[in-house]
């Protein structure tokens, strides 16, 4: 009885694995415009928002294509609002950064899609990205 009820609980974590890995991402739910004019760190995520001049997305876009586990999920630069989806190594949990431009302004929203806390792994992520931007 205790073999069977461990090998459930292994094929339950294997398909909680599987379902967060192969979930699809909605762009009409992440996709959306960063809200708010000032920095904040959230239990999630982070906001940021950044004077970088009219061609912050487009350098931004630089780095964050060839980022680990990083790829688009909506949008372009001509567009002016890109949505990356990053996973994480192991698990391939799926966070999320909108970077819109706003004129000189960049505005990025940051977040986690499963959990309640990301470690700060996306406040860390795009403070690496803004660093890029600097001259």
């Amino acid at each position: 009885m205790k073999k069977m009820v461990l090998w459930l609980i292994v094929v339950l974590v294997i398909l909680l694995g599987a379902y967060i890995r192969f979930a699809p991402s909605d762009p009409a739910k992440w996709h959306v415009a960063p809200i708010g004019d000032q920095d904040r760190d959230l239990d999630g995520g982070v906001v940021r928002v950044v004077e970088t001049g009219p061609d912050g997305l487009l350098r931004l876009d630089a780095f964050a294509r060839v980022s680990d586990r990083t790829s688009v999920l909506a949008g372009s630069v001509d567009e002016g609002m890109i949505t990356y989806i990053t996973r994480t190594k192991v698990i391939g949990f799926p966070d999320y950064t909108t970077v819109q431009q706003d004129g000189d302004t960049l505005r990025i929203y940051a977040r986690l899609r499963f959990g309640r806390s990301d470690f700060g792994v996306n406040r860390a992520r795009v403070d690496e990205w803004l660093a890029l931007l600097q001259p």
